[in-house]
Parts: structure tokens; C-alpha cells; sequence
């Protein structure tokens, strides 16, 4: 509402054309070099925080076991909010890193999130190896759909298959036993 509905770039930090070396173009341009060198940043980041803090223990503690946590005086209100805050952080620095490779209107990325969310669904919430897995089901069968029946529907046959996966198993392929509640 406020910039309107046309379609806008977004300047990249760096040029993204192809660098040439001698007489070769590599399909690689200083922009990429410069996107993998922030995503490794940041995983390397993540990985200290988590693996060699005491903060990355207790927010570890606080996702897996939250009763014991809260027993050992973790308070895992704050470090779960804590955690949607790092993971925020994360996303609106893959949005940036990936802006100028797009144009951007309103609905950009509506397709993926509908692509995404359904994988999620299909593999199971909270298996990452289920993840994986449903994204690349995902991937399959929207490069079929698109292939097959054409590059319109495929938003259709995400929205389709997630209709499916809620209908026959809504907990998704990977998921872990759920305990008993009494």
C-alpha cells in the first residue's frame, strides 16, 4: 500500500555479472563470492554459538527439555524468544542477500512459501531429515506438475499435494512416536 504494485529492483553491494578470467567467463560473479562468504559467516557463527557457549547449552536445553531446563533455572520463555529473534535475524538476511538477484513486487515470494510450508508438511514439522526429504519430493513433483501440465499449475499442485498429506497422514512421513498424554 505504501510503494504500490509495480515491480522494483533492488541494487546489489556488488556486481552480479559473470567474472572473466583471461578470455573465460565464469558463471560466478563477485555478488555470489560475497553471498556464500556471509552464508558461511553466519553458519560458522551459529555453530559457535551453539556447540561453545553456555547461552547456545541453555538454548539447546530449552528447545529439547524444557521442563528439566526450567528445573535447572533456565528461563525458557526468554531463550525461546530469543531463538525466533536469531532465527528472524537469519531470514531478513537471506531476503537481503537474495533481493538483488530478483525483481520485487508484493507477492514475491508467495509460491515459495507455499512450496515450503508444504514440504514441511509432507516430511513432518519436526524432522529435518523429513525436510529434506519432503523438499525434494517437492522439487520432484513440482518439476513434473510444471513439465507435464504446464508452468501455471504448479502452485495448484503444491496446494493439491498438501490437501493430499493433510488428508491421508497430517503428521507428516518423518515424524517421531508422539508420547501419551494421560
Amino acid at each position: 500500500m505504501i510503494w504500490g504494485a509495480q515491480i522494483r529492483s533492488f541494487p546489489a553491494p556488488f556486481s552480479i555479472a559473470a567474472m572473466q578470467v583471461g578470455g573465460v567467463f565464469i558463471p560466478v560473479s563477485p555478488f555470489n563470492i560475497f553471498t556464500i562468504g556471509v552464508v558461511l559467516l553466519v553458519m560458522v557463527a551459529l555453530l559457535v554459538l551453539f556447540r561453545f557457549t553456555g547461552l547456545g547449552l541453555s538454548m539447546r536445553a530449552a528447545a529439547f527439555a524444557p521442563e528439566i531446563a526450567r528445573l535447572l533455572g533456565v528461563r525458557v520463555g526468554r531463550l525461546l524468544t530469543f531463538g525466533w529473534g536469531l532465527a528472524t535475524v537469519a531470514g531478513a538476511l537471506a531476503g537481503l542477500l537474495v533481493a538483488p538477484t530478483l525483481l520485487l513486487y508484493p507477492n514475491n515470494m508467495d509460491a515459495i512459501l507455499v512450496y515450503g510450508f508444504t514440504a514441511a508438511v509432507l516430511g513432518g514439522l519436526d524432522s529435518p531429515i523429513g525436510a529434506l526429504v519432503g523438499g525434494l519430493a517437492m522439487g520432484l513433483a513440482l518439476s513434473f506438475i510444471g513439465g507435464y501440465l504446464g508452468p501455471d499449475l504448479e502452485t495448484a499442485g503444491a496446494l493439491a499435494i498438501l490437501i493430499a498429506i493433510l488428508m491421508v497422514r497430517p503428521q507428516g512421513l518423518f515424524v517421531h512416536a508422539a508420547e501419551r498424554r494421560v
